[in-house]
C-alpha cells in the first residue's frame, strides 16, 4: 500500500485551468474521462464508461490512497491524485465522473463546471437546498455543458413503456404509492463497511474529505459515511431519489408542496444516525399524494412503485428493472386488458444505458436522460424528507424564495 506521498501533485496552475476553454468535440471524437471518487459505485460508473465506444480513462482523484491503487488496477496507465483539483487541472479532460459521497457533491461538480468539464453526476444530485443552488448557478455559467445525474433508471427500458401508457390515458393520477424494502443478514447490517488497517491518516486526506464538516479524524465516519447525517441523506438519498426521479420524468412533477415523514433506527442500533425505518408523505400540486415508504430488515415486500390512476395502475417492480405493468380499473374500463410494456431488454443494465447516453449526449448536444433539472427538483424532494424527520414535524416549499419552511 502506498502512502499520500506518492500521489501529491501541484495545484499551482489551477485558477488558469480553470478559466481555459474547453475542446468541443465532434461526433466521432474521442471522449477523454477521469472520475473523481472511485470508490465501489464509482468503479461501477468507471466501468460503464469505459465500455461505450471511443471513450479514454485518463485520471482518478480520491482522498484515500487505496482507492488510487484500485483505479490503476483496472488501467494502469492513468494519472492518480489525492487532490480533485488537480484531475481538473488537465484540459486534455473532456468529462468527469462524479461519485464521491454525498456531502462533496457540490464542491466537486461547481469545480468541474468552472473548469469546462461535462460531468456524470451521481445521485442524490444536491445535498441541501444551498447546494442545490449553487450547482445551478455553475450549470447556467458553464453553458453547453452536458450533465447527467445518475437516476439510472431514467435510461431503462420501463420509462418509455410508461409515457407510452400514459398517453393511452389512466385517468387523474391521484396517488403514487412506492416502497423499498431490504433484508439483510444478523451482524451485517445494512451500507456497514470494515475499517481496514491503512485507513489512517496517513492515507486518508481527512480534510479534503470532511468539506464543510470539522470532525476530527476518524476511521469509521470515513468507511460508513451513510450512517452520519454530516455526509449522508440515508436511504431518502439512496434509494428513495431513484424511485422520485422515475415518475418526476414520466409525469413532469414538481418539488412537493408539503412533505411528512416518520421512522426511526429500529432494526440495529450501531451508531448510525439515519433512519432505518422510515415513511414520507408527498403532496403536490394538482392533487396529487406521493407516499415512499422503506425499511431494512425484512425484504418480502421489495421494491416497487403503483401509480393510481382514476381509469388504470401503472406497476413498476422487479427492483425497478421492469417490465410496467398496466392494469386497468374496472368500474371504468370493463372491456380493457392488462398489459405489460414491451421494452424489457436494456432493462438490467441502467447504467451502462446511462453512461451511454451521457457519451452519445457530450457529441450531440441533446438533452440528456437525466438532466439537471430533473435532479434538482429531485434532490430538494428528498432533502424536505429528511430534515422533515429530523425536526419532526411537516415542511412546506415556497417556491418564490426557493426555502423549505
Amino acid at each position: 500500500m502506498q502512502t499520500r506521498r506518492n500521489f501529491i501533485g501541484s495545484a499551482s496552475g489551477l485558477a488558469g485551468a480553470l478559466l481555459a476553454p474547453q475542446r468541443v468535440l465532434g461526433a466521432n471524437d474521442r471522449i477523454r474521462f477521469g472520475i473523481i471518487g472511485p470508490g465501489a459505485r464509482g468503479k461501477q460508473d468507471l466501468r460503464a464508461a469505459m465500455n461505450c465506444p471511443n471513450t479514454e480513462f485518463a485520471a482518478a482523484a480520491d482522498v484515500y490512497t487505496r482507492r488510487l491503487e484500485e483505479a490503476k488496477a483496472i488501467k494502469a496507465d492513468i494519472k492518480t491524485y489525492l487532490d480533485y483539483r488537480n484531475l481538473l487541472e488537465d484540459k486534455t479532460i473532456d468529462a468527469v465522473l462524479i461519485a464521491t459521497p454525498q456531502h462533496l457533491h457540490c464542491e466537486h461538480f461547481v469545480a468541474a463546471m468552472d473548469a469546462g468539464k461535462h460531468v456524470y453526476q451521481e445521485k442524490t444530485m444536491a445535498f441541501t437546498v444551498e447546494h442545490a443552488k449553487r450547482m445551478r448557478a455553475a450549470y447556467q455559467r458553464a453553458g453547453k455543458r452536458t450533465v447527467q445525474i445518475g437516476h439510472q433508471g431514467a435510461s431503462m427500458g420501463q420509462i418509455a413503456d410508461a409515457i407510452e401508457f400514459m398517453k393511452t390515458g389512466v385517468g387523474k393520477v391521484t396517488n403514487i404509492h412506492s416502497h423499498m424494502y431490504r433484508s439483510w443478514p444478523h451482524g451485517r447490517a445494512q451500507w456497514t463497511r470494515p475499517i481496514l488497517p491503512d485507513m489512517t491518516s496517513e492515507n486518508i486526506i481527512w480534510k479534503l474529505f470532511q468539506g464543510e464538516s470539522t470532525h476530527d479524524f476518524e476511521p469509521n465516519r470515513y468507511i460508513n459515511w451513510r450512517f452520519y447525517w454530516d455526509y449522508s441523506g440515508g436511504n431518502f438519498y439512496e434509494n428513495m431519489c431513484h424511485q422520485l426521479a422515475i415518475w418526476y420524468k414520466v409525469l413532469h412533477l414538481q418539488i412537493p408542496t408539503a412533505i411528512t415523514t416518520v421512522g426511526g433506527i429500529y432494526c440495529v442500533k450501531d451508531g448510525r444516525e439515519v433512519p432505518d425505518i422510515m415513511a414520507t408523505n408527498m403532496q403536490h400540486a394538482d392533487d396529487l399524494l406521493f407516499t415512499w415508504d422503506s425499511g431494512f430488515g425484512n425484504g418480502k415486500l421489495g421494491i416497487t412503485e403503483d401509480v393510481l390512476g382514476q381509469d388504470a395502475t401503472l406497476t413498476n417492480a422487479s427492483e425497478m428493472g421492469g417490465p410496467i405493468k398496466y392494469t386497468p380499473e374496472r368500474a371504468n374500463r370493463r372491456e380493457d386488458s392488462e398489459k405489460v410494456g414491451p421494452t424489457t431488454a436494456n432493462t438490467r443494465d441502467g447504467t451502462g444505458a446511462h453512461m451511454q447516453n451521457f457519451m452519445d449526449c457530450i457529441r450531440s448536444g441533446q438533452e440528456p436522460n437525466a438532466p439537471f433539472e430533473l435532479g434538482f427538483r429531485v434532490s430538494i424532494a428528498c432533502r424536505a424528507a429528511v430534515d422533515s424527520y429530523r425536526q419532526g414535524r411537516t415542511l412546506r416549499w415556497n417556491p418564490e424564495k426557493e426555502e423549505i419552511i
